[in-house]
């Protein structure tokens, strides 16, 4: 597939039972990645984790399967365990940042120096939690900082949040702002994903690339000077609906190139004028 990062579930994604991992795998794993030359790793938590839950069975269930995949991430070497916060379910921002607070805190006692918790943005559907860069960093500010704790940002939730990364402008002021509130060294990952919904429809559909609403304009985010190095991965179905193939990575850094060379264009203009 000519890809330089992966992203895994270390489980079914959508069950809570955990996969008993015996030691050879992780070592098969790692062993793999080595020959395999690829750059990033990250693992995915359940969809079915809900941190800001206000019910408690299920509160709790979340709390051991985000644990249990962050002890996988550490088992293989994964530079980040990504997850999304969850909902309040009606229950308030406020509890919902308080129930995510305290399971956070328990799971990035379990995480290394290796292995990150990497705090998803969402596309802001209902009730969710961190739809926004500032409740990130609510979530951030409220954790002190953890050593451990990072972000990954998902263009197509960015711009279904009402963020449009198809402007250069917009994206710069955005990436200020987690500049400013967490700092850019805590920007660790990056899901590369088109919309198939409208800007600031609070929607989660992701796209194939090239075939949504960003278009060759995801060229944007993807060239912008500051989120270059990152681990990056694309969360498409691919022509026949299992996923991304070669064909969604070409194209992907196809939009790439083509967003270095346009940032860099744009960076001598802007030379020229001062």
């Amino acid at each position: 597939m000519d890809a330089d990062s992966v992203q895994i579930f270390t489980q079914s994604p959508r069950m809570w039972r955990p996969t008993n991992h015996p030691q050879e795998n992780f070592d098969r794993f790692k062993e793999a990645r080595a020959e395999a030359g690829l750059g990033g790793v990250l693992c995915h938590a359940l969809y079915l984790i809900n941190l800001a839950s206000p019910k408690d069975d299920f509160y709790e269930k979340s709390v051991a399967a985000l644990a249990n995949t962050v002890d996988v991430g550490c088992a293989i070497d994964a530079e980040g365990v990504v997850f999304h916060i969850g909902s309040h379910l009606g229950a308030g921002v406020e509890e919902g940042f308080d129930r995510a607070v305290a399971a956070m805190r328990v799971v990035l006692d379990r995480c290394s120096d290796t292995t990150w918790l990497l705090m998803e943005n969402s596309a802001g559907t209902g009730d969710t939690v961190g739809r926004s860069i500032e409740e990130l960093a609510t979530l951030f500010e409220r954790l002190d900082g953890h050593p451990r704790l990072g972000v990954c940002l998902d263009s197509c939730h960015l711009y279904a949040s009402g963020y449009d990364v198809t402007d250069p402008a917009v994206l710069d002021a955005l990436l200020d702002e987690v500049d400013r509130e967490i700092g850019l060294d805590r920007l660790r990952a990056l899901h590369v994903n088109d919309s198939a919904v409208a800007l600031g429809s609070n929607r989660d559909r992701h796209a194939n690339m090239e075939a949504g609403l960003l278009g060759k304009k995801l060229s944007v985010f993807l060239g912008n000077p500051r989120l270059q190095g990152l681990p990056a991965v694309l969360e498409v179905s691919g022509a026949d609906g299992h996923g991304p193939n070669a064909d969604e990575v070409a194209k992907a850094k196809k939009l790439h190139r083509a967003g270095v060379r346009n940032a860099k264009a744009r960076a001598r203009r802007a030379r020229a004028k001062s």
